[in-house]
């Protein structure tokens, strides 16, 4: 029977779900080897053919490590809480479960469809009560710990209460809050029970503290920084300003030396690994304090005496030529004098409309605003003013910048702009490169360092500050607190009341905290968060639950743990499981997440190792960053009328530069080999019912273009269509062969012909003409074993280098030199069905049946040994020449000499005809070249 894929993929993925083939299990003999993807949040719109690249490269890294012998844990879940459900809720009315669980539905039969060999007993779903009850828990244990840095690691919060009732607040090295109070152990004592849990929180790793974050009134909650594009939401497009909202908090700063070492030790790529570096953005610098001139000397007295700057170039402090603030620092108002104050209002009003990002990003708009007030150069003596500009920001450092235009390049733009002062301070000016003295130059102007090197300089510097109570040398990280609250109903409800105004954790008995009904999904007329719509939902009369649910990379910043014990009821994962499983050690998924999920993950994991909950410091050993499928959109060009307006009339691709034409996306899925099928066209839409067609000979040729893929190109390739006609090994292989998994690449169905073409002739091979069963017994020649040891040593390196696109091509010469040499062999055909089994694995499960063997038994066969010995050549085809011209080629062994060779060439009947019945007088052999006959 010729390749029936329809039902053979349907036969095999019902055995696989039946007899739960690929189930792991978490104590086994064999070696472990964990392969984990980036889970998917379920999308109303489905998968397209870009989703699944990074599963199917995943799914055959997993199937070969079975047959390599390892116990594999490939598991498979949903993060499925988020705003695209809640939106949708909010528009219809519908619960964001119900949309959450339609969408999972379609995501489980398309990933079903394409034959991935998840372990679905351990699926997760970071929405369900049962899940989200230990995200819960998590966030209970580091709201009760904080981070000892003498000890630097996560401890209890009781042992904090412990240093507190023996010392009191003395040689207590912690990461807390700025405003700590100093206080003996008397003084705690005689604190009050909420002054101390007031205290506490100052210290605790999870805690509450006013925050500017993106607010977007129309969706009515915060929004991370990756979900806002140039002022405005990602999703909807709405507005974003920058707020200042009270939001819990996460103290990801106490492990931001550990997340940068931690770099060193994982197998992650470059850019990424970079990216997060910089994310940290470790600092060593100083800190300097200028004192403080109020322009308005009637708010001296509420005013701090100094303002105080983190910079990594003290040696600057010569240069210092203004001060900047945030223009969200708390002083901003207190600073500005009135003549100042509508521009300062109107810079603040700007600086909102920005989200963090760009406000980092953009070097092109310059923003500040003079306030009134000045300060004074510890060092120099000099009166600089103090201004407000958007390039600073307050939750950096101090939220207070010393400008130093002769040294930096924003800086040097924001003075030229504003006209203010630039002083030079090395004796080599480049101003508009920005001047760098650790490359060139000595200091001048600048007092007692004239003359010094960076270094010297530097120290001399730190020194003198330090000397007068000025300032001191400081490590700093860019990298701040996460925030971890958004104002949304969609989301895991966090496990706190409120009494008193101050939060507390719920027992753990009652967790999980369930996410209760309300009558509305937006938030209240007063504009409370949407869970304040939920009627008698609180903790106690006196106690308010909090009506924040937590951010989307909750969830996902431990889900690989869950995967290890899914089903497990009374603790997150049992330890023996994760002492089994350990960590990931391949992880496969977008760069997109490199600051956050990966950076939080890193995180959390450390955090639970620290409790002792966990054995290891990193969760991925091994991470790959897939590349996207980018769509291949197709046009039309619709021919204008005089006035420029679109008519119904449309020009083939060739023609349309005779005419005065619009370019239209048009929908792939009417395409074909970029020829578009009017009939179906005019169907498309209802405007074109009528549509008139310019051909080029006979046919309408569409433009191309290699764009995203997007409904709104109409370019989206839905892989259902894709394995209704060519079926899913089709689709897998292609995916794979499109190009190298990091690269991105373009989708263009017309090539996936020939993968199907290839996998018909594959089938070929165990057949005859009539389509019968076909296979022999006998033993394999040299040939076919050569072809078969090349295949077999060359997936295997493609495979464990992740080249899975070459391993494609080297499939198909391989199947192109056994179709040629007739090979219809069972050793050397049943080992090319272990090969090939994890790009195609429903062809391959049916020809081992085929083969005798057990039913779906393949995933755990063996794979077959490379013998190199089958590679080497013992013999070579030599060209044959009489007296100097090549006449033939025959087959002679490499091991034989000159006389052995000379009396073959002597029996050789078939060279008689080329001697003339001449006699040979000599035979001159070069080995593994040529063989000339001398007559």
């Amino acid at each position: 029977m010729d390749y029936q894929f329809k039902d053979i993929e349907k036969k095999w993925q019902a055995f696989w779900a039946a007899n739960q083939t690929f189930k792991a299990d978490n104590n086994s003999a064999k070696p472990k080897y964990y392969v984990l993807d980036m889970f998917p949040y379920p999308s109303g719109a489905g998968l397209h053919v870009g989703h699944p690249l990074g599963y199917i490269a995943s799914d055959i890294f997993s199937r070969y490590k079975r047959l390599k012998g390892f116990n594999v844990l490939h598991p498979m879940g949903y993060d499925s809480f988020g705003l695209p459900a809640e939106q949708y809720a909010i528009q219809t009315g519908q619960h964001p479960a119900i949309t959450t669980e339609d969408n999972i539905a379609t995501y489980r039969r398309q990933l079903d469809q394409i034959g991935f060999s998840f372990d679905w007993s351990r699926e997760v779903r970071t929405s369900s009560p049962g899940y989200y009850k230990w995200t819960q828990w998590i966030f209970m244990q580091l709201f009760n710990s904080w981070y000892n840095k003498d000890a630097d690691k996560a401890e209890s919060i009781d042992e904090l209460v412990k240093k507190f009732e023996t010392n009191g607040s003395a040689n207590i090295s912690a990461v807390s809050d700025d405003d700590t109070l100093n206080f003996t152990a008397d003084e705690w004592k005689a604190m009050s029970h909420d002054e101390q849990q007031a205290e506490l929180l100052k210290y605790r790793l999870t805690y509450l503290r006013e925050s500017t974050v993106n607010w977007c009134a129309a969706l009515g909650t915060v929004l991370a920084n990756d979900e806002v594009k140039d002022g405005f939401s990602e999703r909807g497009g709405y507005p974003v300003e920058q707020k200042k909202m009270m939001q819990w908090s996460m103290r990801i700063t106490a492990y931001a030396e550990r997340l940068l070492q931690g770099l060193d030790n994982i197998d992650w790529p470059d850019p990424l690994k970079e990216m997060q570096r910089n994310w940290i953005g470790k600092s060593i610098g100083a800190m300097v304090k200028f004192k403080l001139e109020p322009g308005n000397k009637d708010l001296a007295a509420e005013l701090p005496a100094y303002l105080e700057v983190f910079t990594t170039r003290v040696d600057t402090i010569f240069g210092v030529s203004y001060m900047v603030i945030a223009p969200e620092h708390e002083l901003v108002q207190a600073l500005t004098t009135p003549e100042h104050k509508a521009a300062i209002d109107a810079c603040i009003a700007q600086t909102k409309k920005k989200s963090e990002l760009d406000r980092m990003a953009d070097t092109k708009t310059i923003s500040g605003a003079f306030t009134g007030s000045h300060v004074i150069n510890p060092l120099s003596g000099e009166k600089v003013q103090v201004w407000i500009a958007d390039y600073v920001l307050a939750g950096y450092g101090t939220g207070c910048v010393m400008g130093v235009p002769s040294g930096d390049q924003r800086d040097y733009l924001f003075a030229k702009h504003f006209d203010l002062p630039i002083v030079p301070i090395i004796d080599i000016q480049n101003i508009e490169t920005e001047a760098d003295p650790t490359k060139e130059g000595k200091y001048i102007n600048s007092d007692f360092i004239n003359g010094m090197e960076y270094k010297e300089a530097t120290t001399a510097v730190i020194a003198k500050l330090e000397s007068i109570g000025m300032g001191s040398g400081k490590t700093n990280y860019r990298m701040r607190d996460a925030i971890f609250g958004r104002q949304r109903y969609w989301g895991e409800p966090v496990p706190v009341y409120f009494k008193d105004g101050l939060p507390h954790l719920i027992k753990e008995e009652e967790l999980p905290l369930i996410l209760p009904e309300v009558d509305k999904y937006l938030p209240t007329e007063t504009g409370e968060p949407p869970l304040a719509r939920a009627e008698g939902w609180k903790y106690a009369e006196d106690a308010a639950y909090e009506l924040s649910t937590m951010p989307g990379w909750a969830g996902s910043s431990w889900y690989w743990y869950r995967y290890m014990d899914a089903q497990n009821g009374s603790e997150f994962a049992s330890r023996e499981a994760i002492d089994y499983w350990k960590d990931v050690d391949l992880y496969i998924g977008g760069s997109e997440h490199a600051t956050g999920h990966l950076l939080y993950s890193r995180f959390w994991n450390k955090f639970l190792k620290d409790i002792g909950k966990v054995g290891e410091e990193e969760p991925f050993k091994k991470l790959i960053n897939q590349g996207m499928i980018q769509g291949r959109s197709n046009f039309v060009y619709r021919v204008n009328d005089a006035d420029g307006r679109g008519t119904n009339t449309f020009v083939s691709n060739g023609l349309k530069s005779q005419y005065n034409t619009s370019a239209l996306h048009v929908d792939v899925n009417i395409v074909e080999n970029d020829i578009l099928d009017t009939v179906k066209f005019k169907k498309w839409r209802d405007d074109f019912a009528n549509a008139e067609f310019i051909l080029e000979n006979g046919k309408y040729v569409c433009g191309v273009e290699v764009e995203k893929m997007s409904k709104s190109k109409f370019n989206v390739v839905n892989p259902d269509d894709i394995i209704e006609r060519y079926g899913a090994d089709t689709l897998r292989m292609y995916e794979m062969f499109l190009g190298p998994l990091e690269q991105s690449k373009p989708w263009n169905t017309n090539g996936i012909e020939g993968v199907f073409k290839f996998l018909r002739k594959f089938w070929r091979l165990f057949h005859n003409d009539a389509w019968e069963f076909n296979v022999s017994d006998a033993e394999p020649s040299k040939a076919e074993l050569k072809s078969l040891h090349k295949i077999i040593l060359k997936v295997q390196e493609d495979v464990e280098r992740f080249s899975f696109n070459t391993s494609v091509s080297s499939f198909m010469i391989a199947v192109n030199e056994l179709t040629d040499l007739k090979c219809n062999k069972r050793s050397v055909l049943q080992d090319m069905v272990v090969i090939l089994s994890p790009y195609a694995p429903h062809i391959c499960e049916e020809l081992w049946t085929l083969l005798g063997n057990e039913a779906g038994s393949l995933s755990y066969a063996a794979y077959p040994k490379f013998n190199p010995e089958y590679l080497v050549e013992n013999e070579f085809s030599y060209p044959i020449s009489v007296n100097g011209k090549t006449k033939t080629n025959i087959n002679f062994a490499l091991s034989l000499d000159v006389k052995e060779v000379e009396a073959q060439i002597l029996a050789n009947t078939d060279l008689q005809k080329y001697l003339d019945g001449k006699a040979i007088k000599k035979v001159i052999v070069v080995k593994g070249r040529i063989i000339n006959i001398v007559v």
